[in-house]
Order: C-alpha cells, then sequence, then structure tokens
C-alpha cells in the first residue's frame, strides 16, 4: 500500500501541492505556487510545526512549477523528504474526462492521449494538468500516477439539467452535454458542510461556491450534485479570471464578421483575455481589483460589481431550483478570503432568509478555517469552509491502488470524525471546535 502520497493540483494559474503520508494520516506539507505563468510568481510551502515559508522564483510554465514543488520538498532547511523517490504515489487533478472517465482511473499512454484530446473542452486547464503529469511521470516513472476528474462529481445531474436544448444528435454523436467541473471540491466542501449542519449529506440542500480564478456553483440537493454553472467546457457560468462566464453565444459571429477573427481566436479570446480581465483592461487578481477600485478606477469598481451581480442571480436561481436551501458555502482562493466580494453578493438577501453576520465575514480576513458567517437566526446559513481538493485526491489514489470500485464513499468516515482539521489551519479555533463536540 502506497504511504506517501504526492497529489498535485496544476490549476491554470497555480500549482498546489500536498505531501501526505497516508498509513499516519497525517499531512507532511503543503503549499501553492501562485501566479504562474504570470509575472511575479511565488511559491508558499507550509509544514505542520514550522512557520510558512514564502520563495520567490519566476514560473513562466507548469513544468518549472513542478520542479520548484519537487526541489522545496528536499531542501535542506524546508524539505520532508531525504529523496524525491520516497513518494510512492502521485494524484493528479484532471479538470475534464468528459463521459469516458466517470471515476478516478490510473494513468496509461491511452489515457493521458484521451486527455489531449479533451483538452479543446477544457483549453486552460487540460494543458497545464497534462504537463504535470507528464512532468512528475519523468521525475517519478517507477511509481503510480492517478487521475482525479474534476468531472466525476458532477455525474448525478439529472438530464434536466445537463441537457442542451440543441439537436439532440449533437449528444449522440459528439457528446455535447454539460459535465461540470471543479468537482472534487464541491464533493469536499459539501461533506465538510453536512458535518457543520450536523446533517447526513443526505439530508442537505446546498449551493457551494467556488470562486477562485475559475469560477463555479453547484446546486447540491440531498447531498448530490443537481445543477453546475459551468457546461461542456469551463468557460459556461459567472464571471471568472480571464473566462467570460455566460454570454449570447451569437457574439462570436458577430465578432468574426466585424473583425475577421476565426471562431478559434474569438474562443481564445472569451478563455484567457474576457471575464474580469476583459472589462478591467489589466487585473485577473481579485486583490488588485479591490485596491483600485478604492483608488478610483472604474472599471475595476465595474468588474467587481459585474463579477457579485452574478453571483447573487446564480444563488437565486439555484435557490429556486432546489426549493429549500439550508446553507450557501464560500469556497478556494476568493471565496474563503474576501469579505468583500462575499459581503457585496449577499447584499439585500434577507427576505430569502439570507442574513450575513458582518463581523463575522470581516475575521475571516484574519484566519482561514471553517466559519459560520450569518446570524443566528439566518433561515440559511453562510459558511465558508477552506477546500481541501489535495485530500479527495489522496484517497482516491488509495482507493485506485487498493482495487475498490467505489471511490468516493468509502472514506465518508473521514469528512465526519470529529477530529478531522486537515483543513483547520488555526490550532485555537480547532481546540474550540473539538471542545464543544465533546
Amino acid at each position: 500500500m502506497a504511504e506517501i502520497i504526492l497529489s498535485l493540483n496544476c490549476g491554470s494559474s497555480s500549482a498546489k501541492y500536498q505531501v501526505y503520508n497516508w498509513d499516519k494520516k497525517k499531512t507532511m506539507a503543503k503549499g501553492i505556487v501562485e501566479r504562474v505563468t504570470i509575472e511575479g510568481s511565488f511559491i508558499k510551502h507550509e509544514v505542520p510545526g514550522r512557520d510558512e515559508h514564502v520563495e520567490h522564483h519566476e514560473c513562466p510554465d507548469h513544468r518549472e512549477a513542478l520542479s520548484l514543488i519537487l526541489n522545496m520538498l528536499v531542501d535542506k532547511d524546508q524539505g520532508i523528504l531525504e529523496k524525491i523517490s520516497d513518494i510512492s504515489a502521485v494524484g493528479h487533478r484532471v479538470v475534464h474526462g468528459g463521459e469516458k472517465f466517470a471515476k478516478s482511473v490510473k494513468i496509461t499512454d491511452d489515457v493521458l492521449n484521451t486527455f489531449k484530446e479533451l483538452s479543446p473542452l477544457a483549453p486552460l486547464h487540460n494543458p497545464p494538468n497534462i504537463q504535470g503529469i507528464e512532468a512528475a511521470m519523468e521525475v517519478l516513472p517507477n511509481v503510480a500516477h492517478i487521475a482525479v476528474m474534476d468531472t466525476a462529481f458532477m455525474q448525478t445531474m439529472p438530464a434536466t439539467s445537463y441537457t442542451y436544448a440543441v439537436p439532440h444528435e449533437w449528444y449522440d454523436k459528439y457528446r455535447v452535454r454539460r459535465y461540470g467541473f471543479h468537482g472534487t471540491s464541491h464533493l469536499y466542501v459539501s461533506k465538510r458542510a453536512a458535518v457543520m449542519l450536523g446533517k447526513s449529506p443526505s439530508e442537505c440542500n446546498l449551493i457551494t461556491c467556488h470562486i477562485g480564478n475559475g469560477v463555479s456553483f453547484t446546486a447540491i440537493k440531498n447531498g448530490v450534485a443537481f445543477d453546475h454553472s459551468m457546461g461542456l467546457t469551463p468557460l459556461e457560468g459567472l464571471v471568472m479570471g480571464t473566462r467570460s462566464g455566460d454570454l449570447d453565444p451569437a457574439i462570436i459571429s458577430f465578432i468574426c464578421n466585424k473583425t475577421g477573427m476565426t471562431v478559434q481566436e474569438v474562443e481564445k479570446t472569451l478563455n484567457k483575455k474576457s471575464g474580469l480581465l476583459g472589462i478591467t483592461g489589466k487585473y485577473t487578481d481579485r486583490r488588485d481589483i479591490l485596491k483600485a477600485a478604492a483608488e478610483g478606477d472604474e472599471r475595476s469598481q465595474l468588474a467587481m460589481d459585474v463579477e457579485c451581480y452574478r453571483i447573487k442571480k446564480y444563488i437565486g436561481a439555484y435557490y429556486a431550483a432546489l426549493g429549500h436551501l439550508d446553507a450557501i458555502v464560500f469556497t478556494a482562493g476568493v471565496g474563503e478570503m474576501s469579505p468583500e466580494i462575499r459581503g457585496k453578493s449577499l447584499e439585500n438577501m434577507e427576505e430569502l432568509g439570507i442574513k450575513l453576520d458582518t463581523k463575522l465575514n470581516e475575521e475571516t480576513k484574519t484566519h482561514n478555517h471553517e466559519s459560520v458567517i450569518s446570524t443566528n437566526d439566518s433561515k440559511v446559513k453562510v459558511l465558508v469552509i477552506p477546500t481541501d481538493e489535495e485530500y479527495v485526491f489522496t484517497a482516491d489514489v488509495v482507493a485506485i491502488l487498493e482495487g475498490r470500485y467505489d471511490v468516493h464513499t468509502k472514506f465518508e468516515y473521514s469528512f465526519q470524525s470529529p477530529d478531522y482539521v486537515n483543513s483547520m489551519r488555526d490550532e485555537a479555533y480547532k481546540k474550540e471546535l473539538l471542545a464543544k463536540k465533546g
């Protein structure tokens, strides 16, 4: 059985990692390389019992980011491994598995080629996912590499949610449908939300809001995915860092006719030069946008207003679709750490039973742990839950290596256990929570 497992989550502009000792159920190290492909890259490396280590290092691509991570893991001062070969298995995030991959799978040449074929459906993510896989397989050729699909958690969506109103032969021949993404994140926070609410996951109706550079919302009914904001690709849905989200599809042909751009060029623009970057003309990072807006930049203010308005619309729509709502869950970098975005998105929703406690909301600036930020009398609870996709990757790796078919339900105990604190970084808060649980 694999003992030390490395999880890699290579996103469009980041590379998250975790080293986990499965036998001891202990996180050895975790961290993130931020601003990959963007000027000013740096790594944040965390080891339990040590101060966070930050090191600046330019990463023009994800191969360089992986090299930085591996060097950090064996660094004489900051490392936690004697040698890279101590890693016994690697779990990799893969955004789009199409309908061919409904659950995690051991990576072979054929599997890797399929991911490459699916890259046009996730042009910002599958390519860096593949870069991470190939680079890791070069360095660690003798260990198992497991792909964990973003799309797997969304396989419970009913046909009414995933079917597009287009000729049905497009689905029959080309599998055109809504797939959904960020599945490991939505899976994780939905399980943790059930624990915080004191309910079984099967009793919970939730709206989980993953807000980072990429943004996706999931309507969760009775513990499973019912609807999701992203579609055939991660381009559909809410306003994102560089992606447009929802728009009139006729805009594509309109711009082609007006500018002479090809469909492919317009699609690339919608993926890489739109969203918040398109509105502001220069920013994708919400911190930059909030700072510029505070300094009077009108386009940055507009970008924030548009994003928060779209968030409000999706919450309202999913609330109506679910009929009953237990909680709204915010997660991922912006969802966890931006009280400004959360606060503006939930303004004037008291009539729907959503009451935000402004003080509790603001306090998340000084910590990063699971929190309830709604008022005591709020009918719908508002939760902030730091996502832990890497834990899901780790558990799926073990499941595949042990030959288990169902890769999610087997480790339900890990989410329900009162001493499960992998996502809680504040020791004082952890002790307080455990004391309340008795």
